[in-house]
């Protein structure tokens, strides 16, 4: 820029700076044309020889030259980018010369090329082939410009990732975008040895986003029924959105669910009393406590179930099945004092205030999606409420698998389940027998440090072949790197991510992920656990 300005100044040109500045210069140029200038006198000639006078000789170096530069005014442009055209095309059409000052341009042109030096790209010049290369670029599915070039390997791998893994199997649910190859992740769970899942993260990390995905992906695109254990009452708006059933369960509420509800296809053995009267021996074990209830009150207790159902299966499995109610009466009429003495344990939960699950039932528990709200029953209620509501969704798999249909069951905060000794030995065997049941299980818990102190838990853990990982915190990242063996690298995926972001582990893949679900849409707001964001 230094030569180019001396040689400005040498010639008197002038940069453009302003319109009105150049309108007065031209209405002066007129007003003073040459033309309108009075002829100079010419000098009288001499035929003698000048005299010059030493003394009055001033050096050619000290004299300054000045350039005429009013009929003569140059505009210089430095273009910089595409928006300086208008102005370069406007001085052109009023038939000004121009002096376009091209050494920005050439200055990031020269940074570009480094760049993509740095990068193992080469470029060239498409000289008097501009429109021809924009017109290749642009997505109209036009080659204007017949170049091909072979790529080194170096070259190659920068542009493919060949050391990413990919999930894609076919007819499979959508779970985010691959974070290293930007590839869509679709992942088919009833293809994998189990369908066993859990979704790991804490709390405001997606877990409940990414399962109601799911849920909305299972409900739209197969016929298979979904059963969700709600403790925390997050699924009750979109299963009614779904046309689903949502059960809240309390000893205040009018839902009711009778806990010797039993048809013809209940249990998986070929008499249904024998999976019955296991149940109620276990909901006894519940009332009075685990290891109070001896041999002579078990043999009771087998008595009154056969008889408590005789009517009922001699009908056909037709009609209304008997109550708790009608068990309380039945165990009041036998002889032994021991039944007496179970009489009275059961008076709160059959006749007493907290008779929920010892009445009728009065709800659709056959539709295809169903949400148990349990948050409601309160620490009293809760082991019998657990008991009735996993049996109920036990016996709906297996009627679901003689029918030839497939079961998805979803259970949310499910470290709450491993504080009963009940739930958590129906989960562990639940997790191992349901493949045969043509059942799938996903558990979602945030507090993954409290499960896995559980080694019942850890067993489930290492027996699932979905996993979805979110945000974690230090010590469950330790904990989870060391049984599900996952990189430092792929760790540094659920430290301090976005919700919706982490790790995918299917099949023994390990893939890290993004989901991002549009929030202008009402499906995000049926979906959102956000208490700021309203539901409509």
């Amino acid at each position: 820029m230094g030569v180019f300005n001396k040689f400005k100044d040498l010639m008197g040109f002038e940069e453009y700076e302003d319109e009105e500045e150049l309108e007065e210069e031209e209405e002066y140029e007129k007003n003073n044309s040459y033309y309108d200038r009075k002829p100079v006198e010419p000098r009288p000639q001499t035929t003698t020889s000048p005299r010059y006078d030493s003394g009055n000789v001033v050096p050619m170096q000290n004299r300054t030259v000045k350039a005429i530069t009013t009929a003569f005014k140059l505009v210089v442009i430095e273009p910089k980018g595409f928006e300086e055209c208008p102005k370069l095309v406007d001085s052109l059409k009023s038939r000004k010369p121009i002096i376009i000052n091209l050494e920005q341009l050439d200055s990031d042109t020269e940074t570009l090329l480094s760049i993509a030096r740095k990068n193992l790209c080469q470029m060239s010049v498409l000289r008097w082939q501009q429109k021809d290369g924009l017109d290749t670029v642009l997505p109209y599915g036009l080659r204007k410009i017949q170049a091909l070039r072979t790529l080194t390997t170096e070259s190659t791998a920068v542009l493919i990732p060949f050391r990413a893994q990919e999930i894609m199997q076919p007819n499979g649910l959508y779970y985010g975008q691959n974070a290293v190859s930007k590839n869509m992740i679709v992942a088919d769970r009833r293809l994998l040895l189990n369908g066993n899942s859990f979704r790991l993260g804490v709390s405001g990390s997606g877990k409940s986003m990414s399962a109601k995905e799911e849920i909305v992906q299972i409900a739209l695109s197969t016929e298979d029924d979904i059963l969700i254990l709600d403790p925390e009452s997050e699924f009750g708006y979109l299963t009614e959105a779904l046309g689903g059933e949502v059960i809240r369960i309390s000893a205040t509420s009018d839902t009711h669910i009778n806990a010797l509800d039993m048809d013809r296809a209940y249990g998986d053995e070929r008499n249904p009393i024998v999976s019955k009267s296991e149940f109620v021996l276990s909901l006894f074990e519940q009332l009075i406590g685990d290891g109070m209830v001896t041999a002579k009150e078990k043999s009771i207790l087998g008595r009154c179930t056969e008889q408590v159902y005789l009517p009922y299966i001699r009908n056909g499995y037709q009609g209304t099945p008997p109550t708790l109610q009608d068990f309380y009466r039945l165990l009041q009429m036998q002889p032994e004092p021991e039944a007496q003495g179970l009489a009275l344990s059961s008076e709160l939960f059959i006749t007493g205030t907290l008779n929920t699950f010892a009445r009728h039932t009065n709800v659709d528990t056959q539709a295809r999606i169903i949400a148990y709200d349990i948050r409601e029953l309160g620490e009293q209620l809760m082991p019998l409420g657990m008991l009735v509501t996993l049996d109920a969704i036990y016996n709906r798999v297996i009627q679901n698998w003689k029918k030839g249909r497939r079961t998805w069951i979803f259970c949310d905060e499910f470290y709450i389940l491993f504080r009963y000794e009940y739930s958590a030995n129906f989960f562990y065997k639940l997790w191992k027998r349901i493949r045969k049941y043509n059942g799938l299980v996903t558990g979602l818990t945030q507090n993954v440090d409290e499960l896995l102190r559980s080694d019942t838990a850890r067993l489930m853990l290492a027996n699932s072949e979905f996993l979805v990982m979110l945000n974690q915190s230090a010590t469950d990242r330790a904990e989870l790197a060391k049984l599900l063996n996952i990189s430092d690298n792929q760790l540094g995926y659920v430290t301090n991510v976005p919700a919706g972001c982490g790790l995918i582990r299917c099949a023994g893949n390990i893939v890290p992920f993004t989901n991002s679900f549009p929030r202008n849409t009402k499906l995000y707001k049926l979906m959102s656990t956000n208490p700021s964001e309203k539901k409509e």
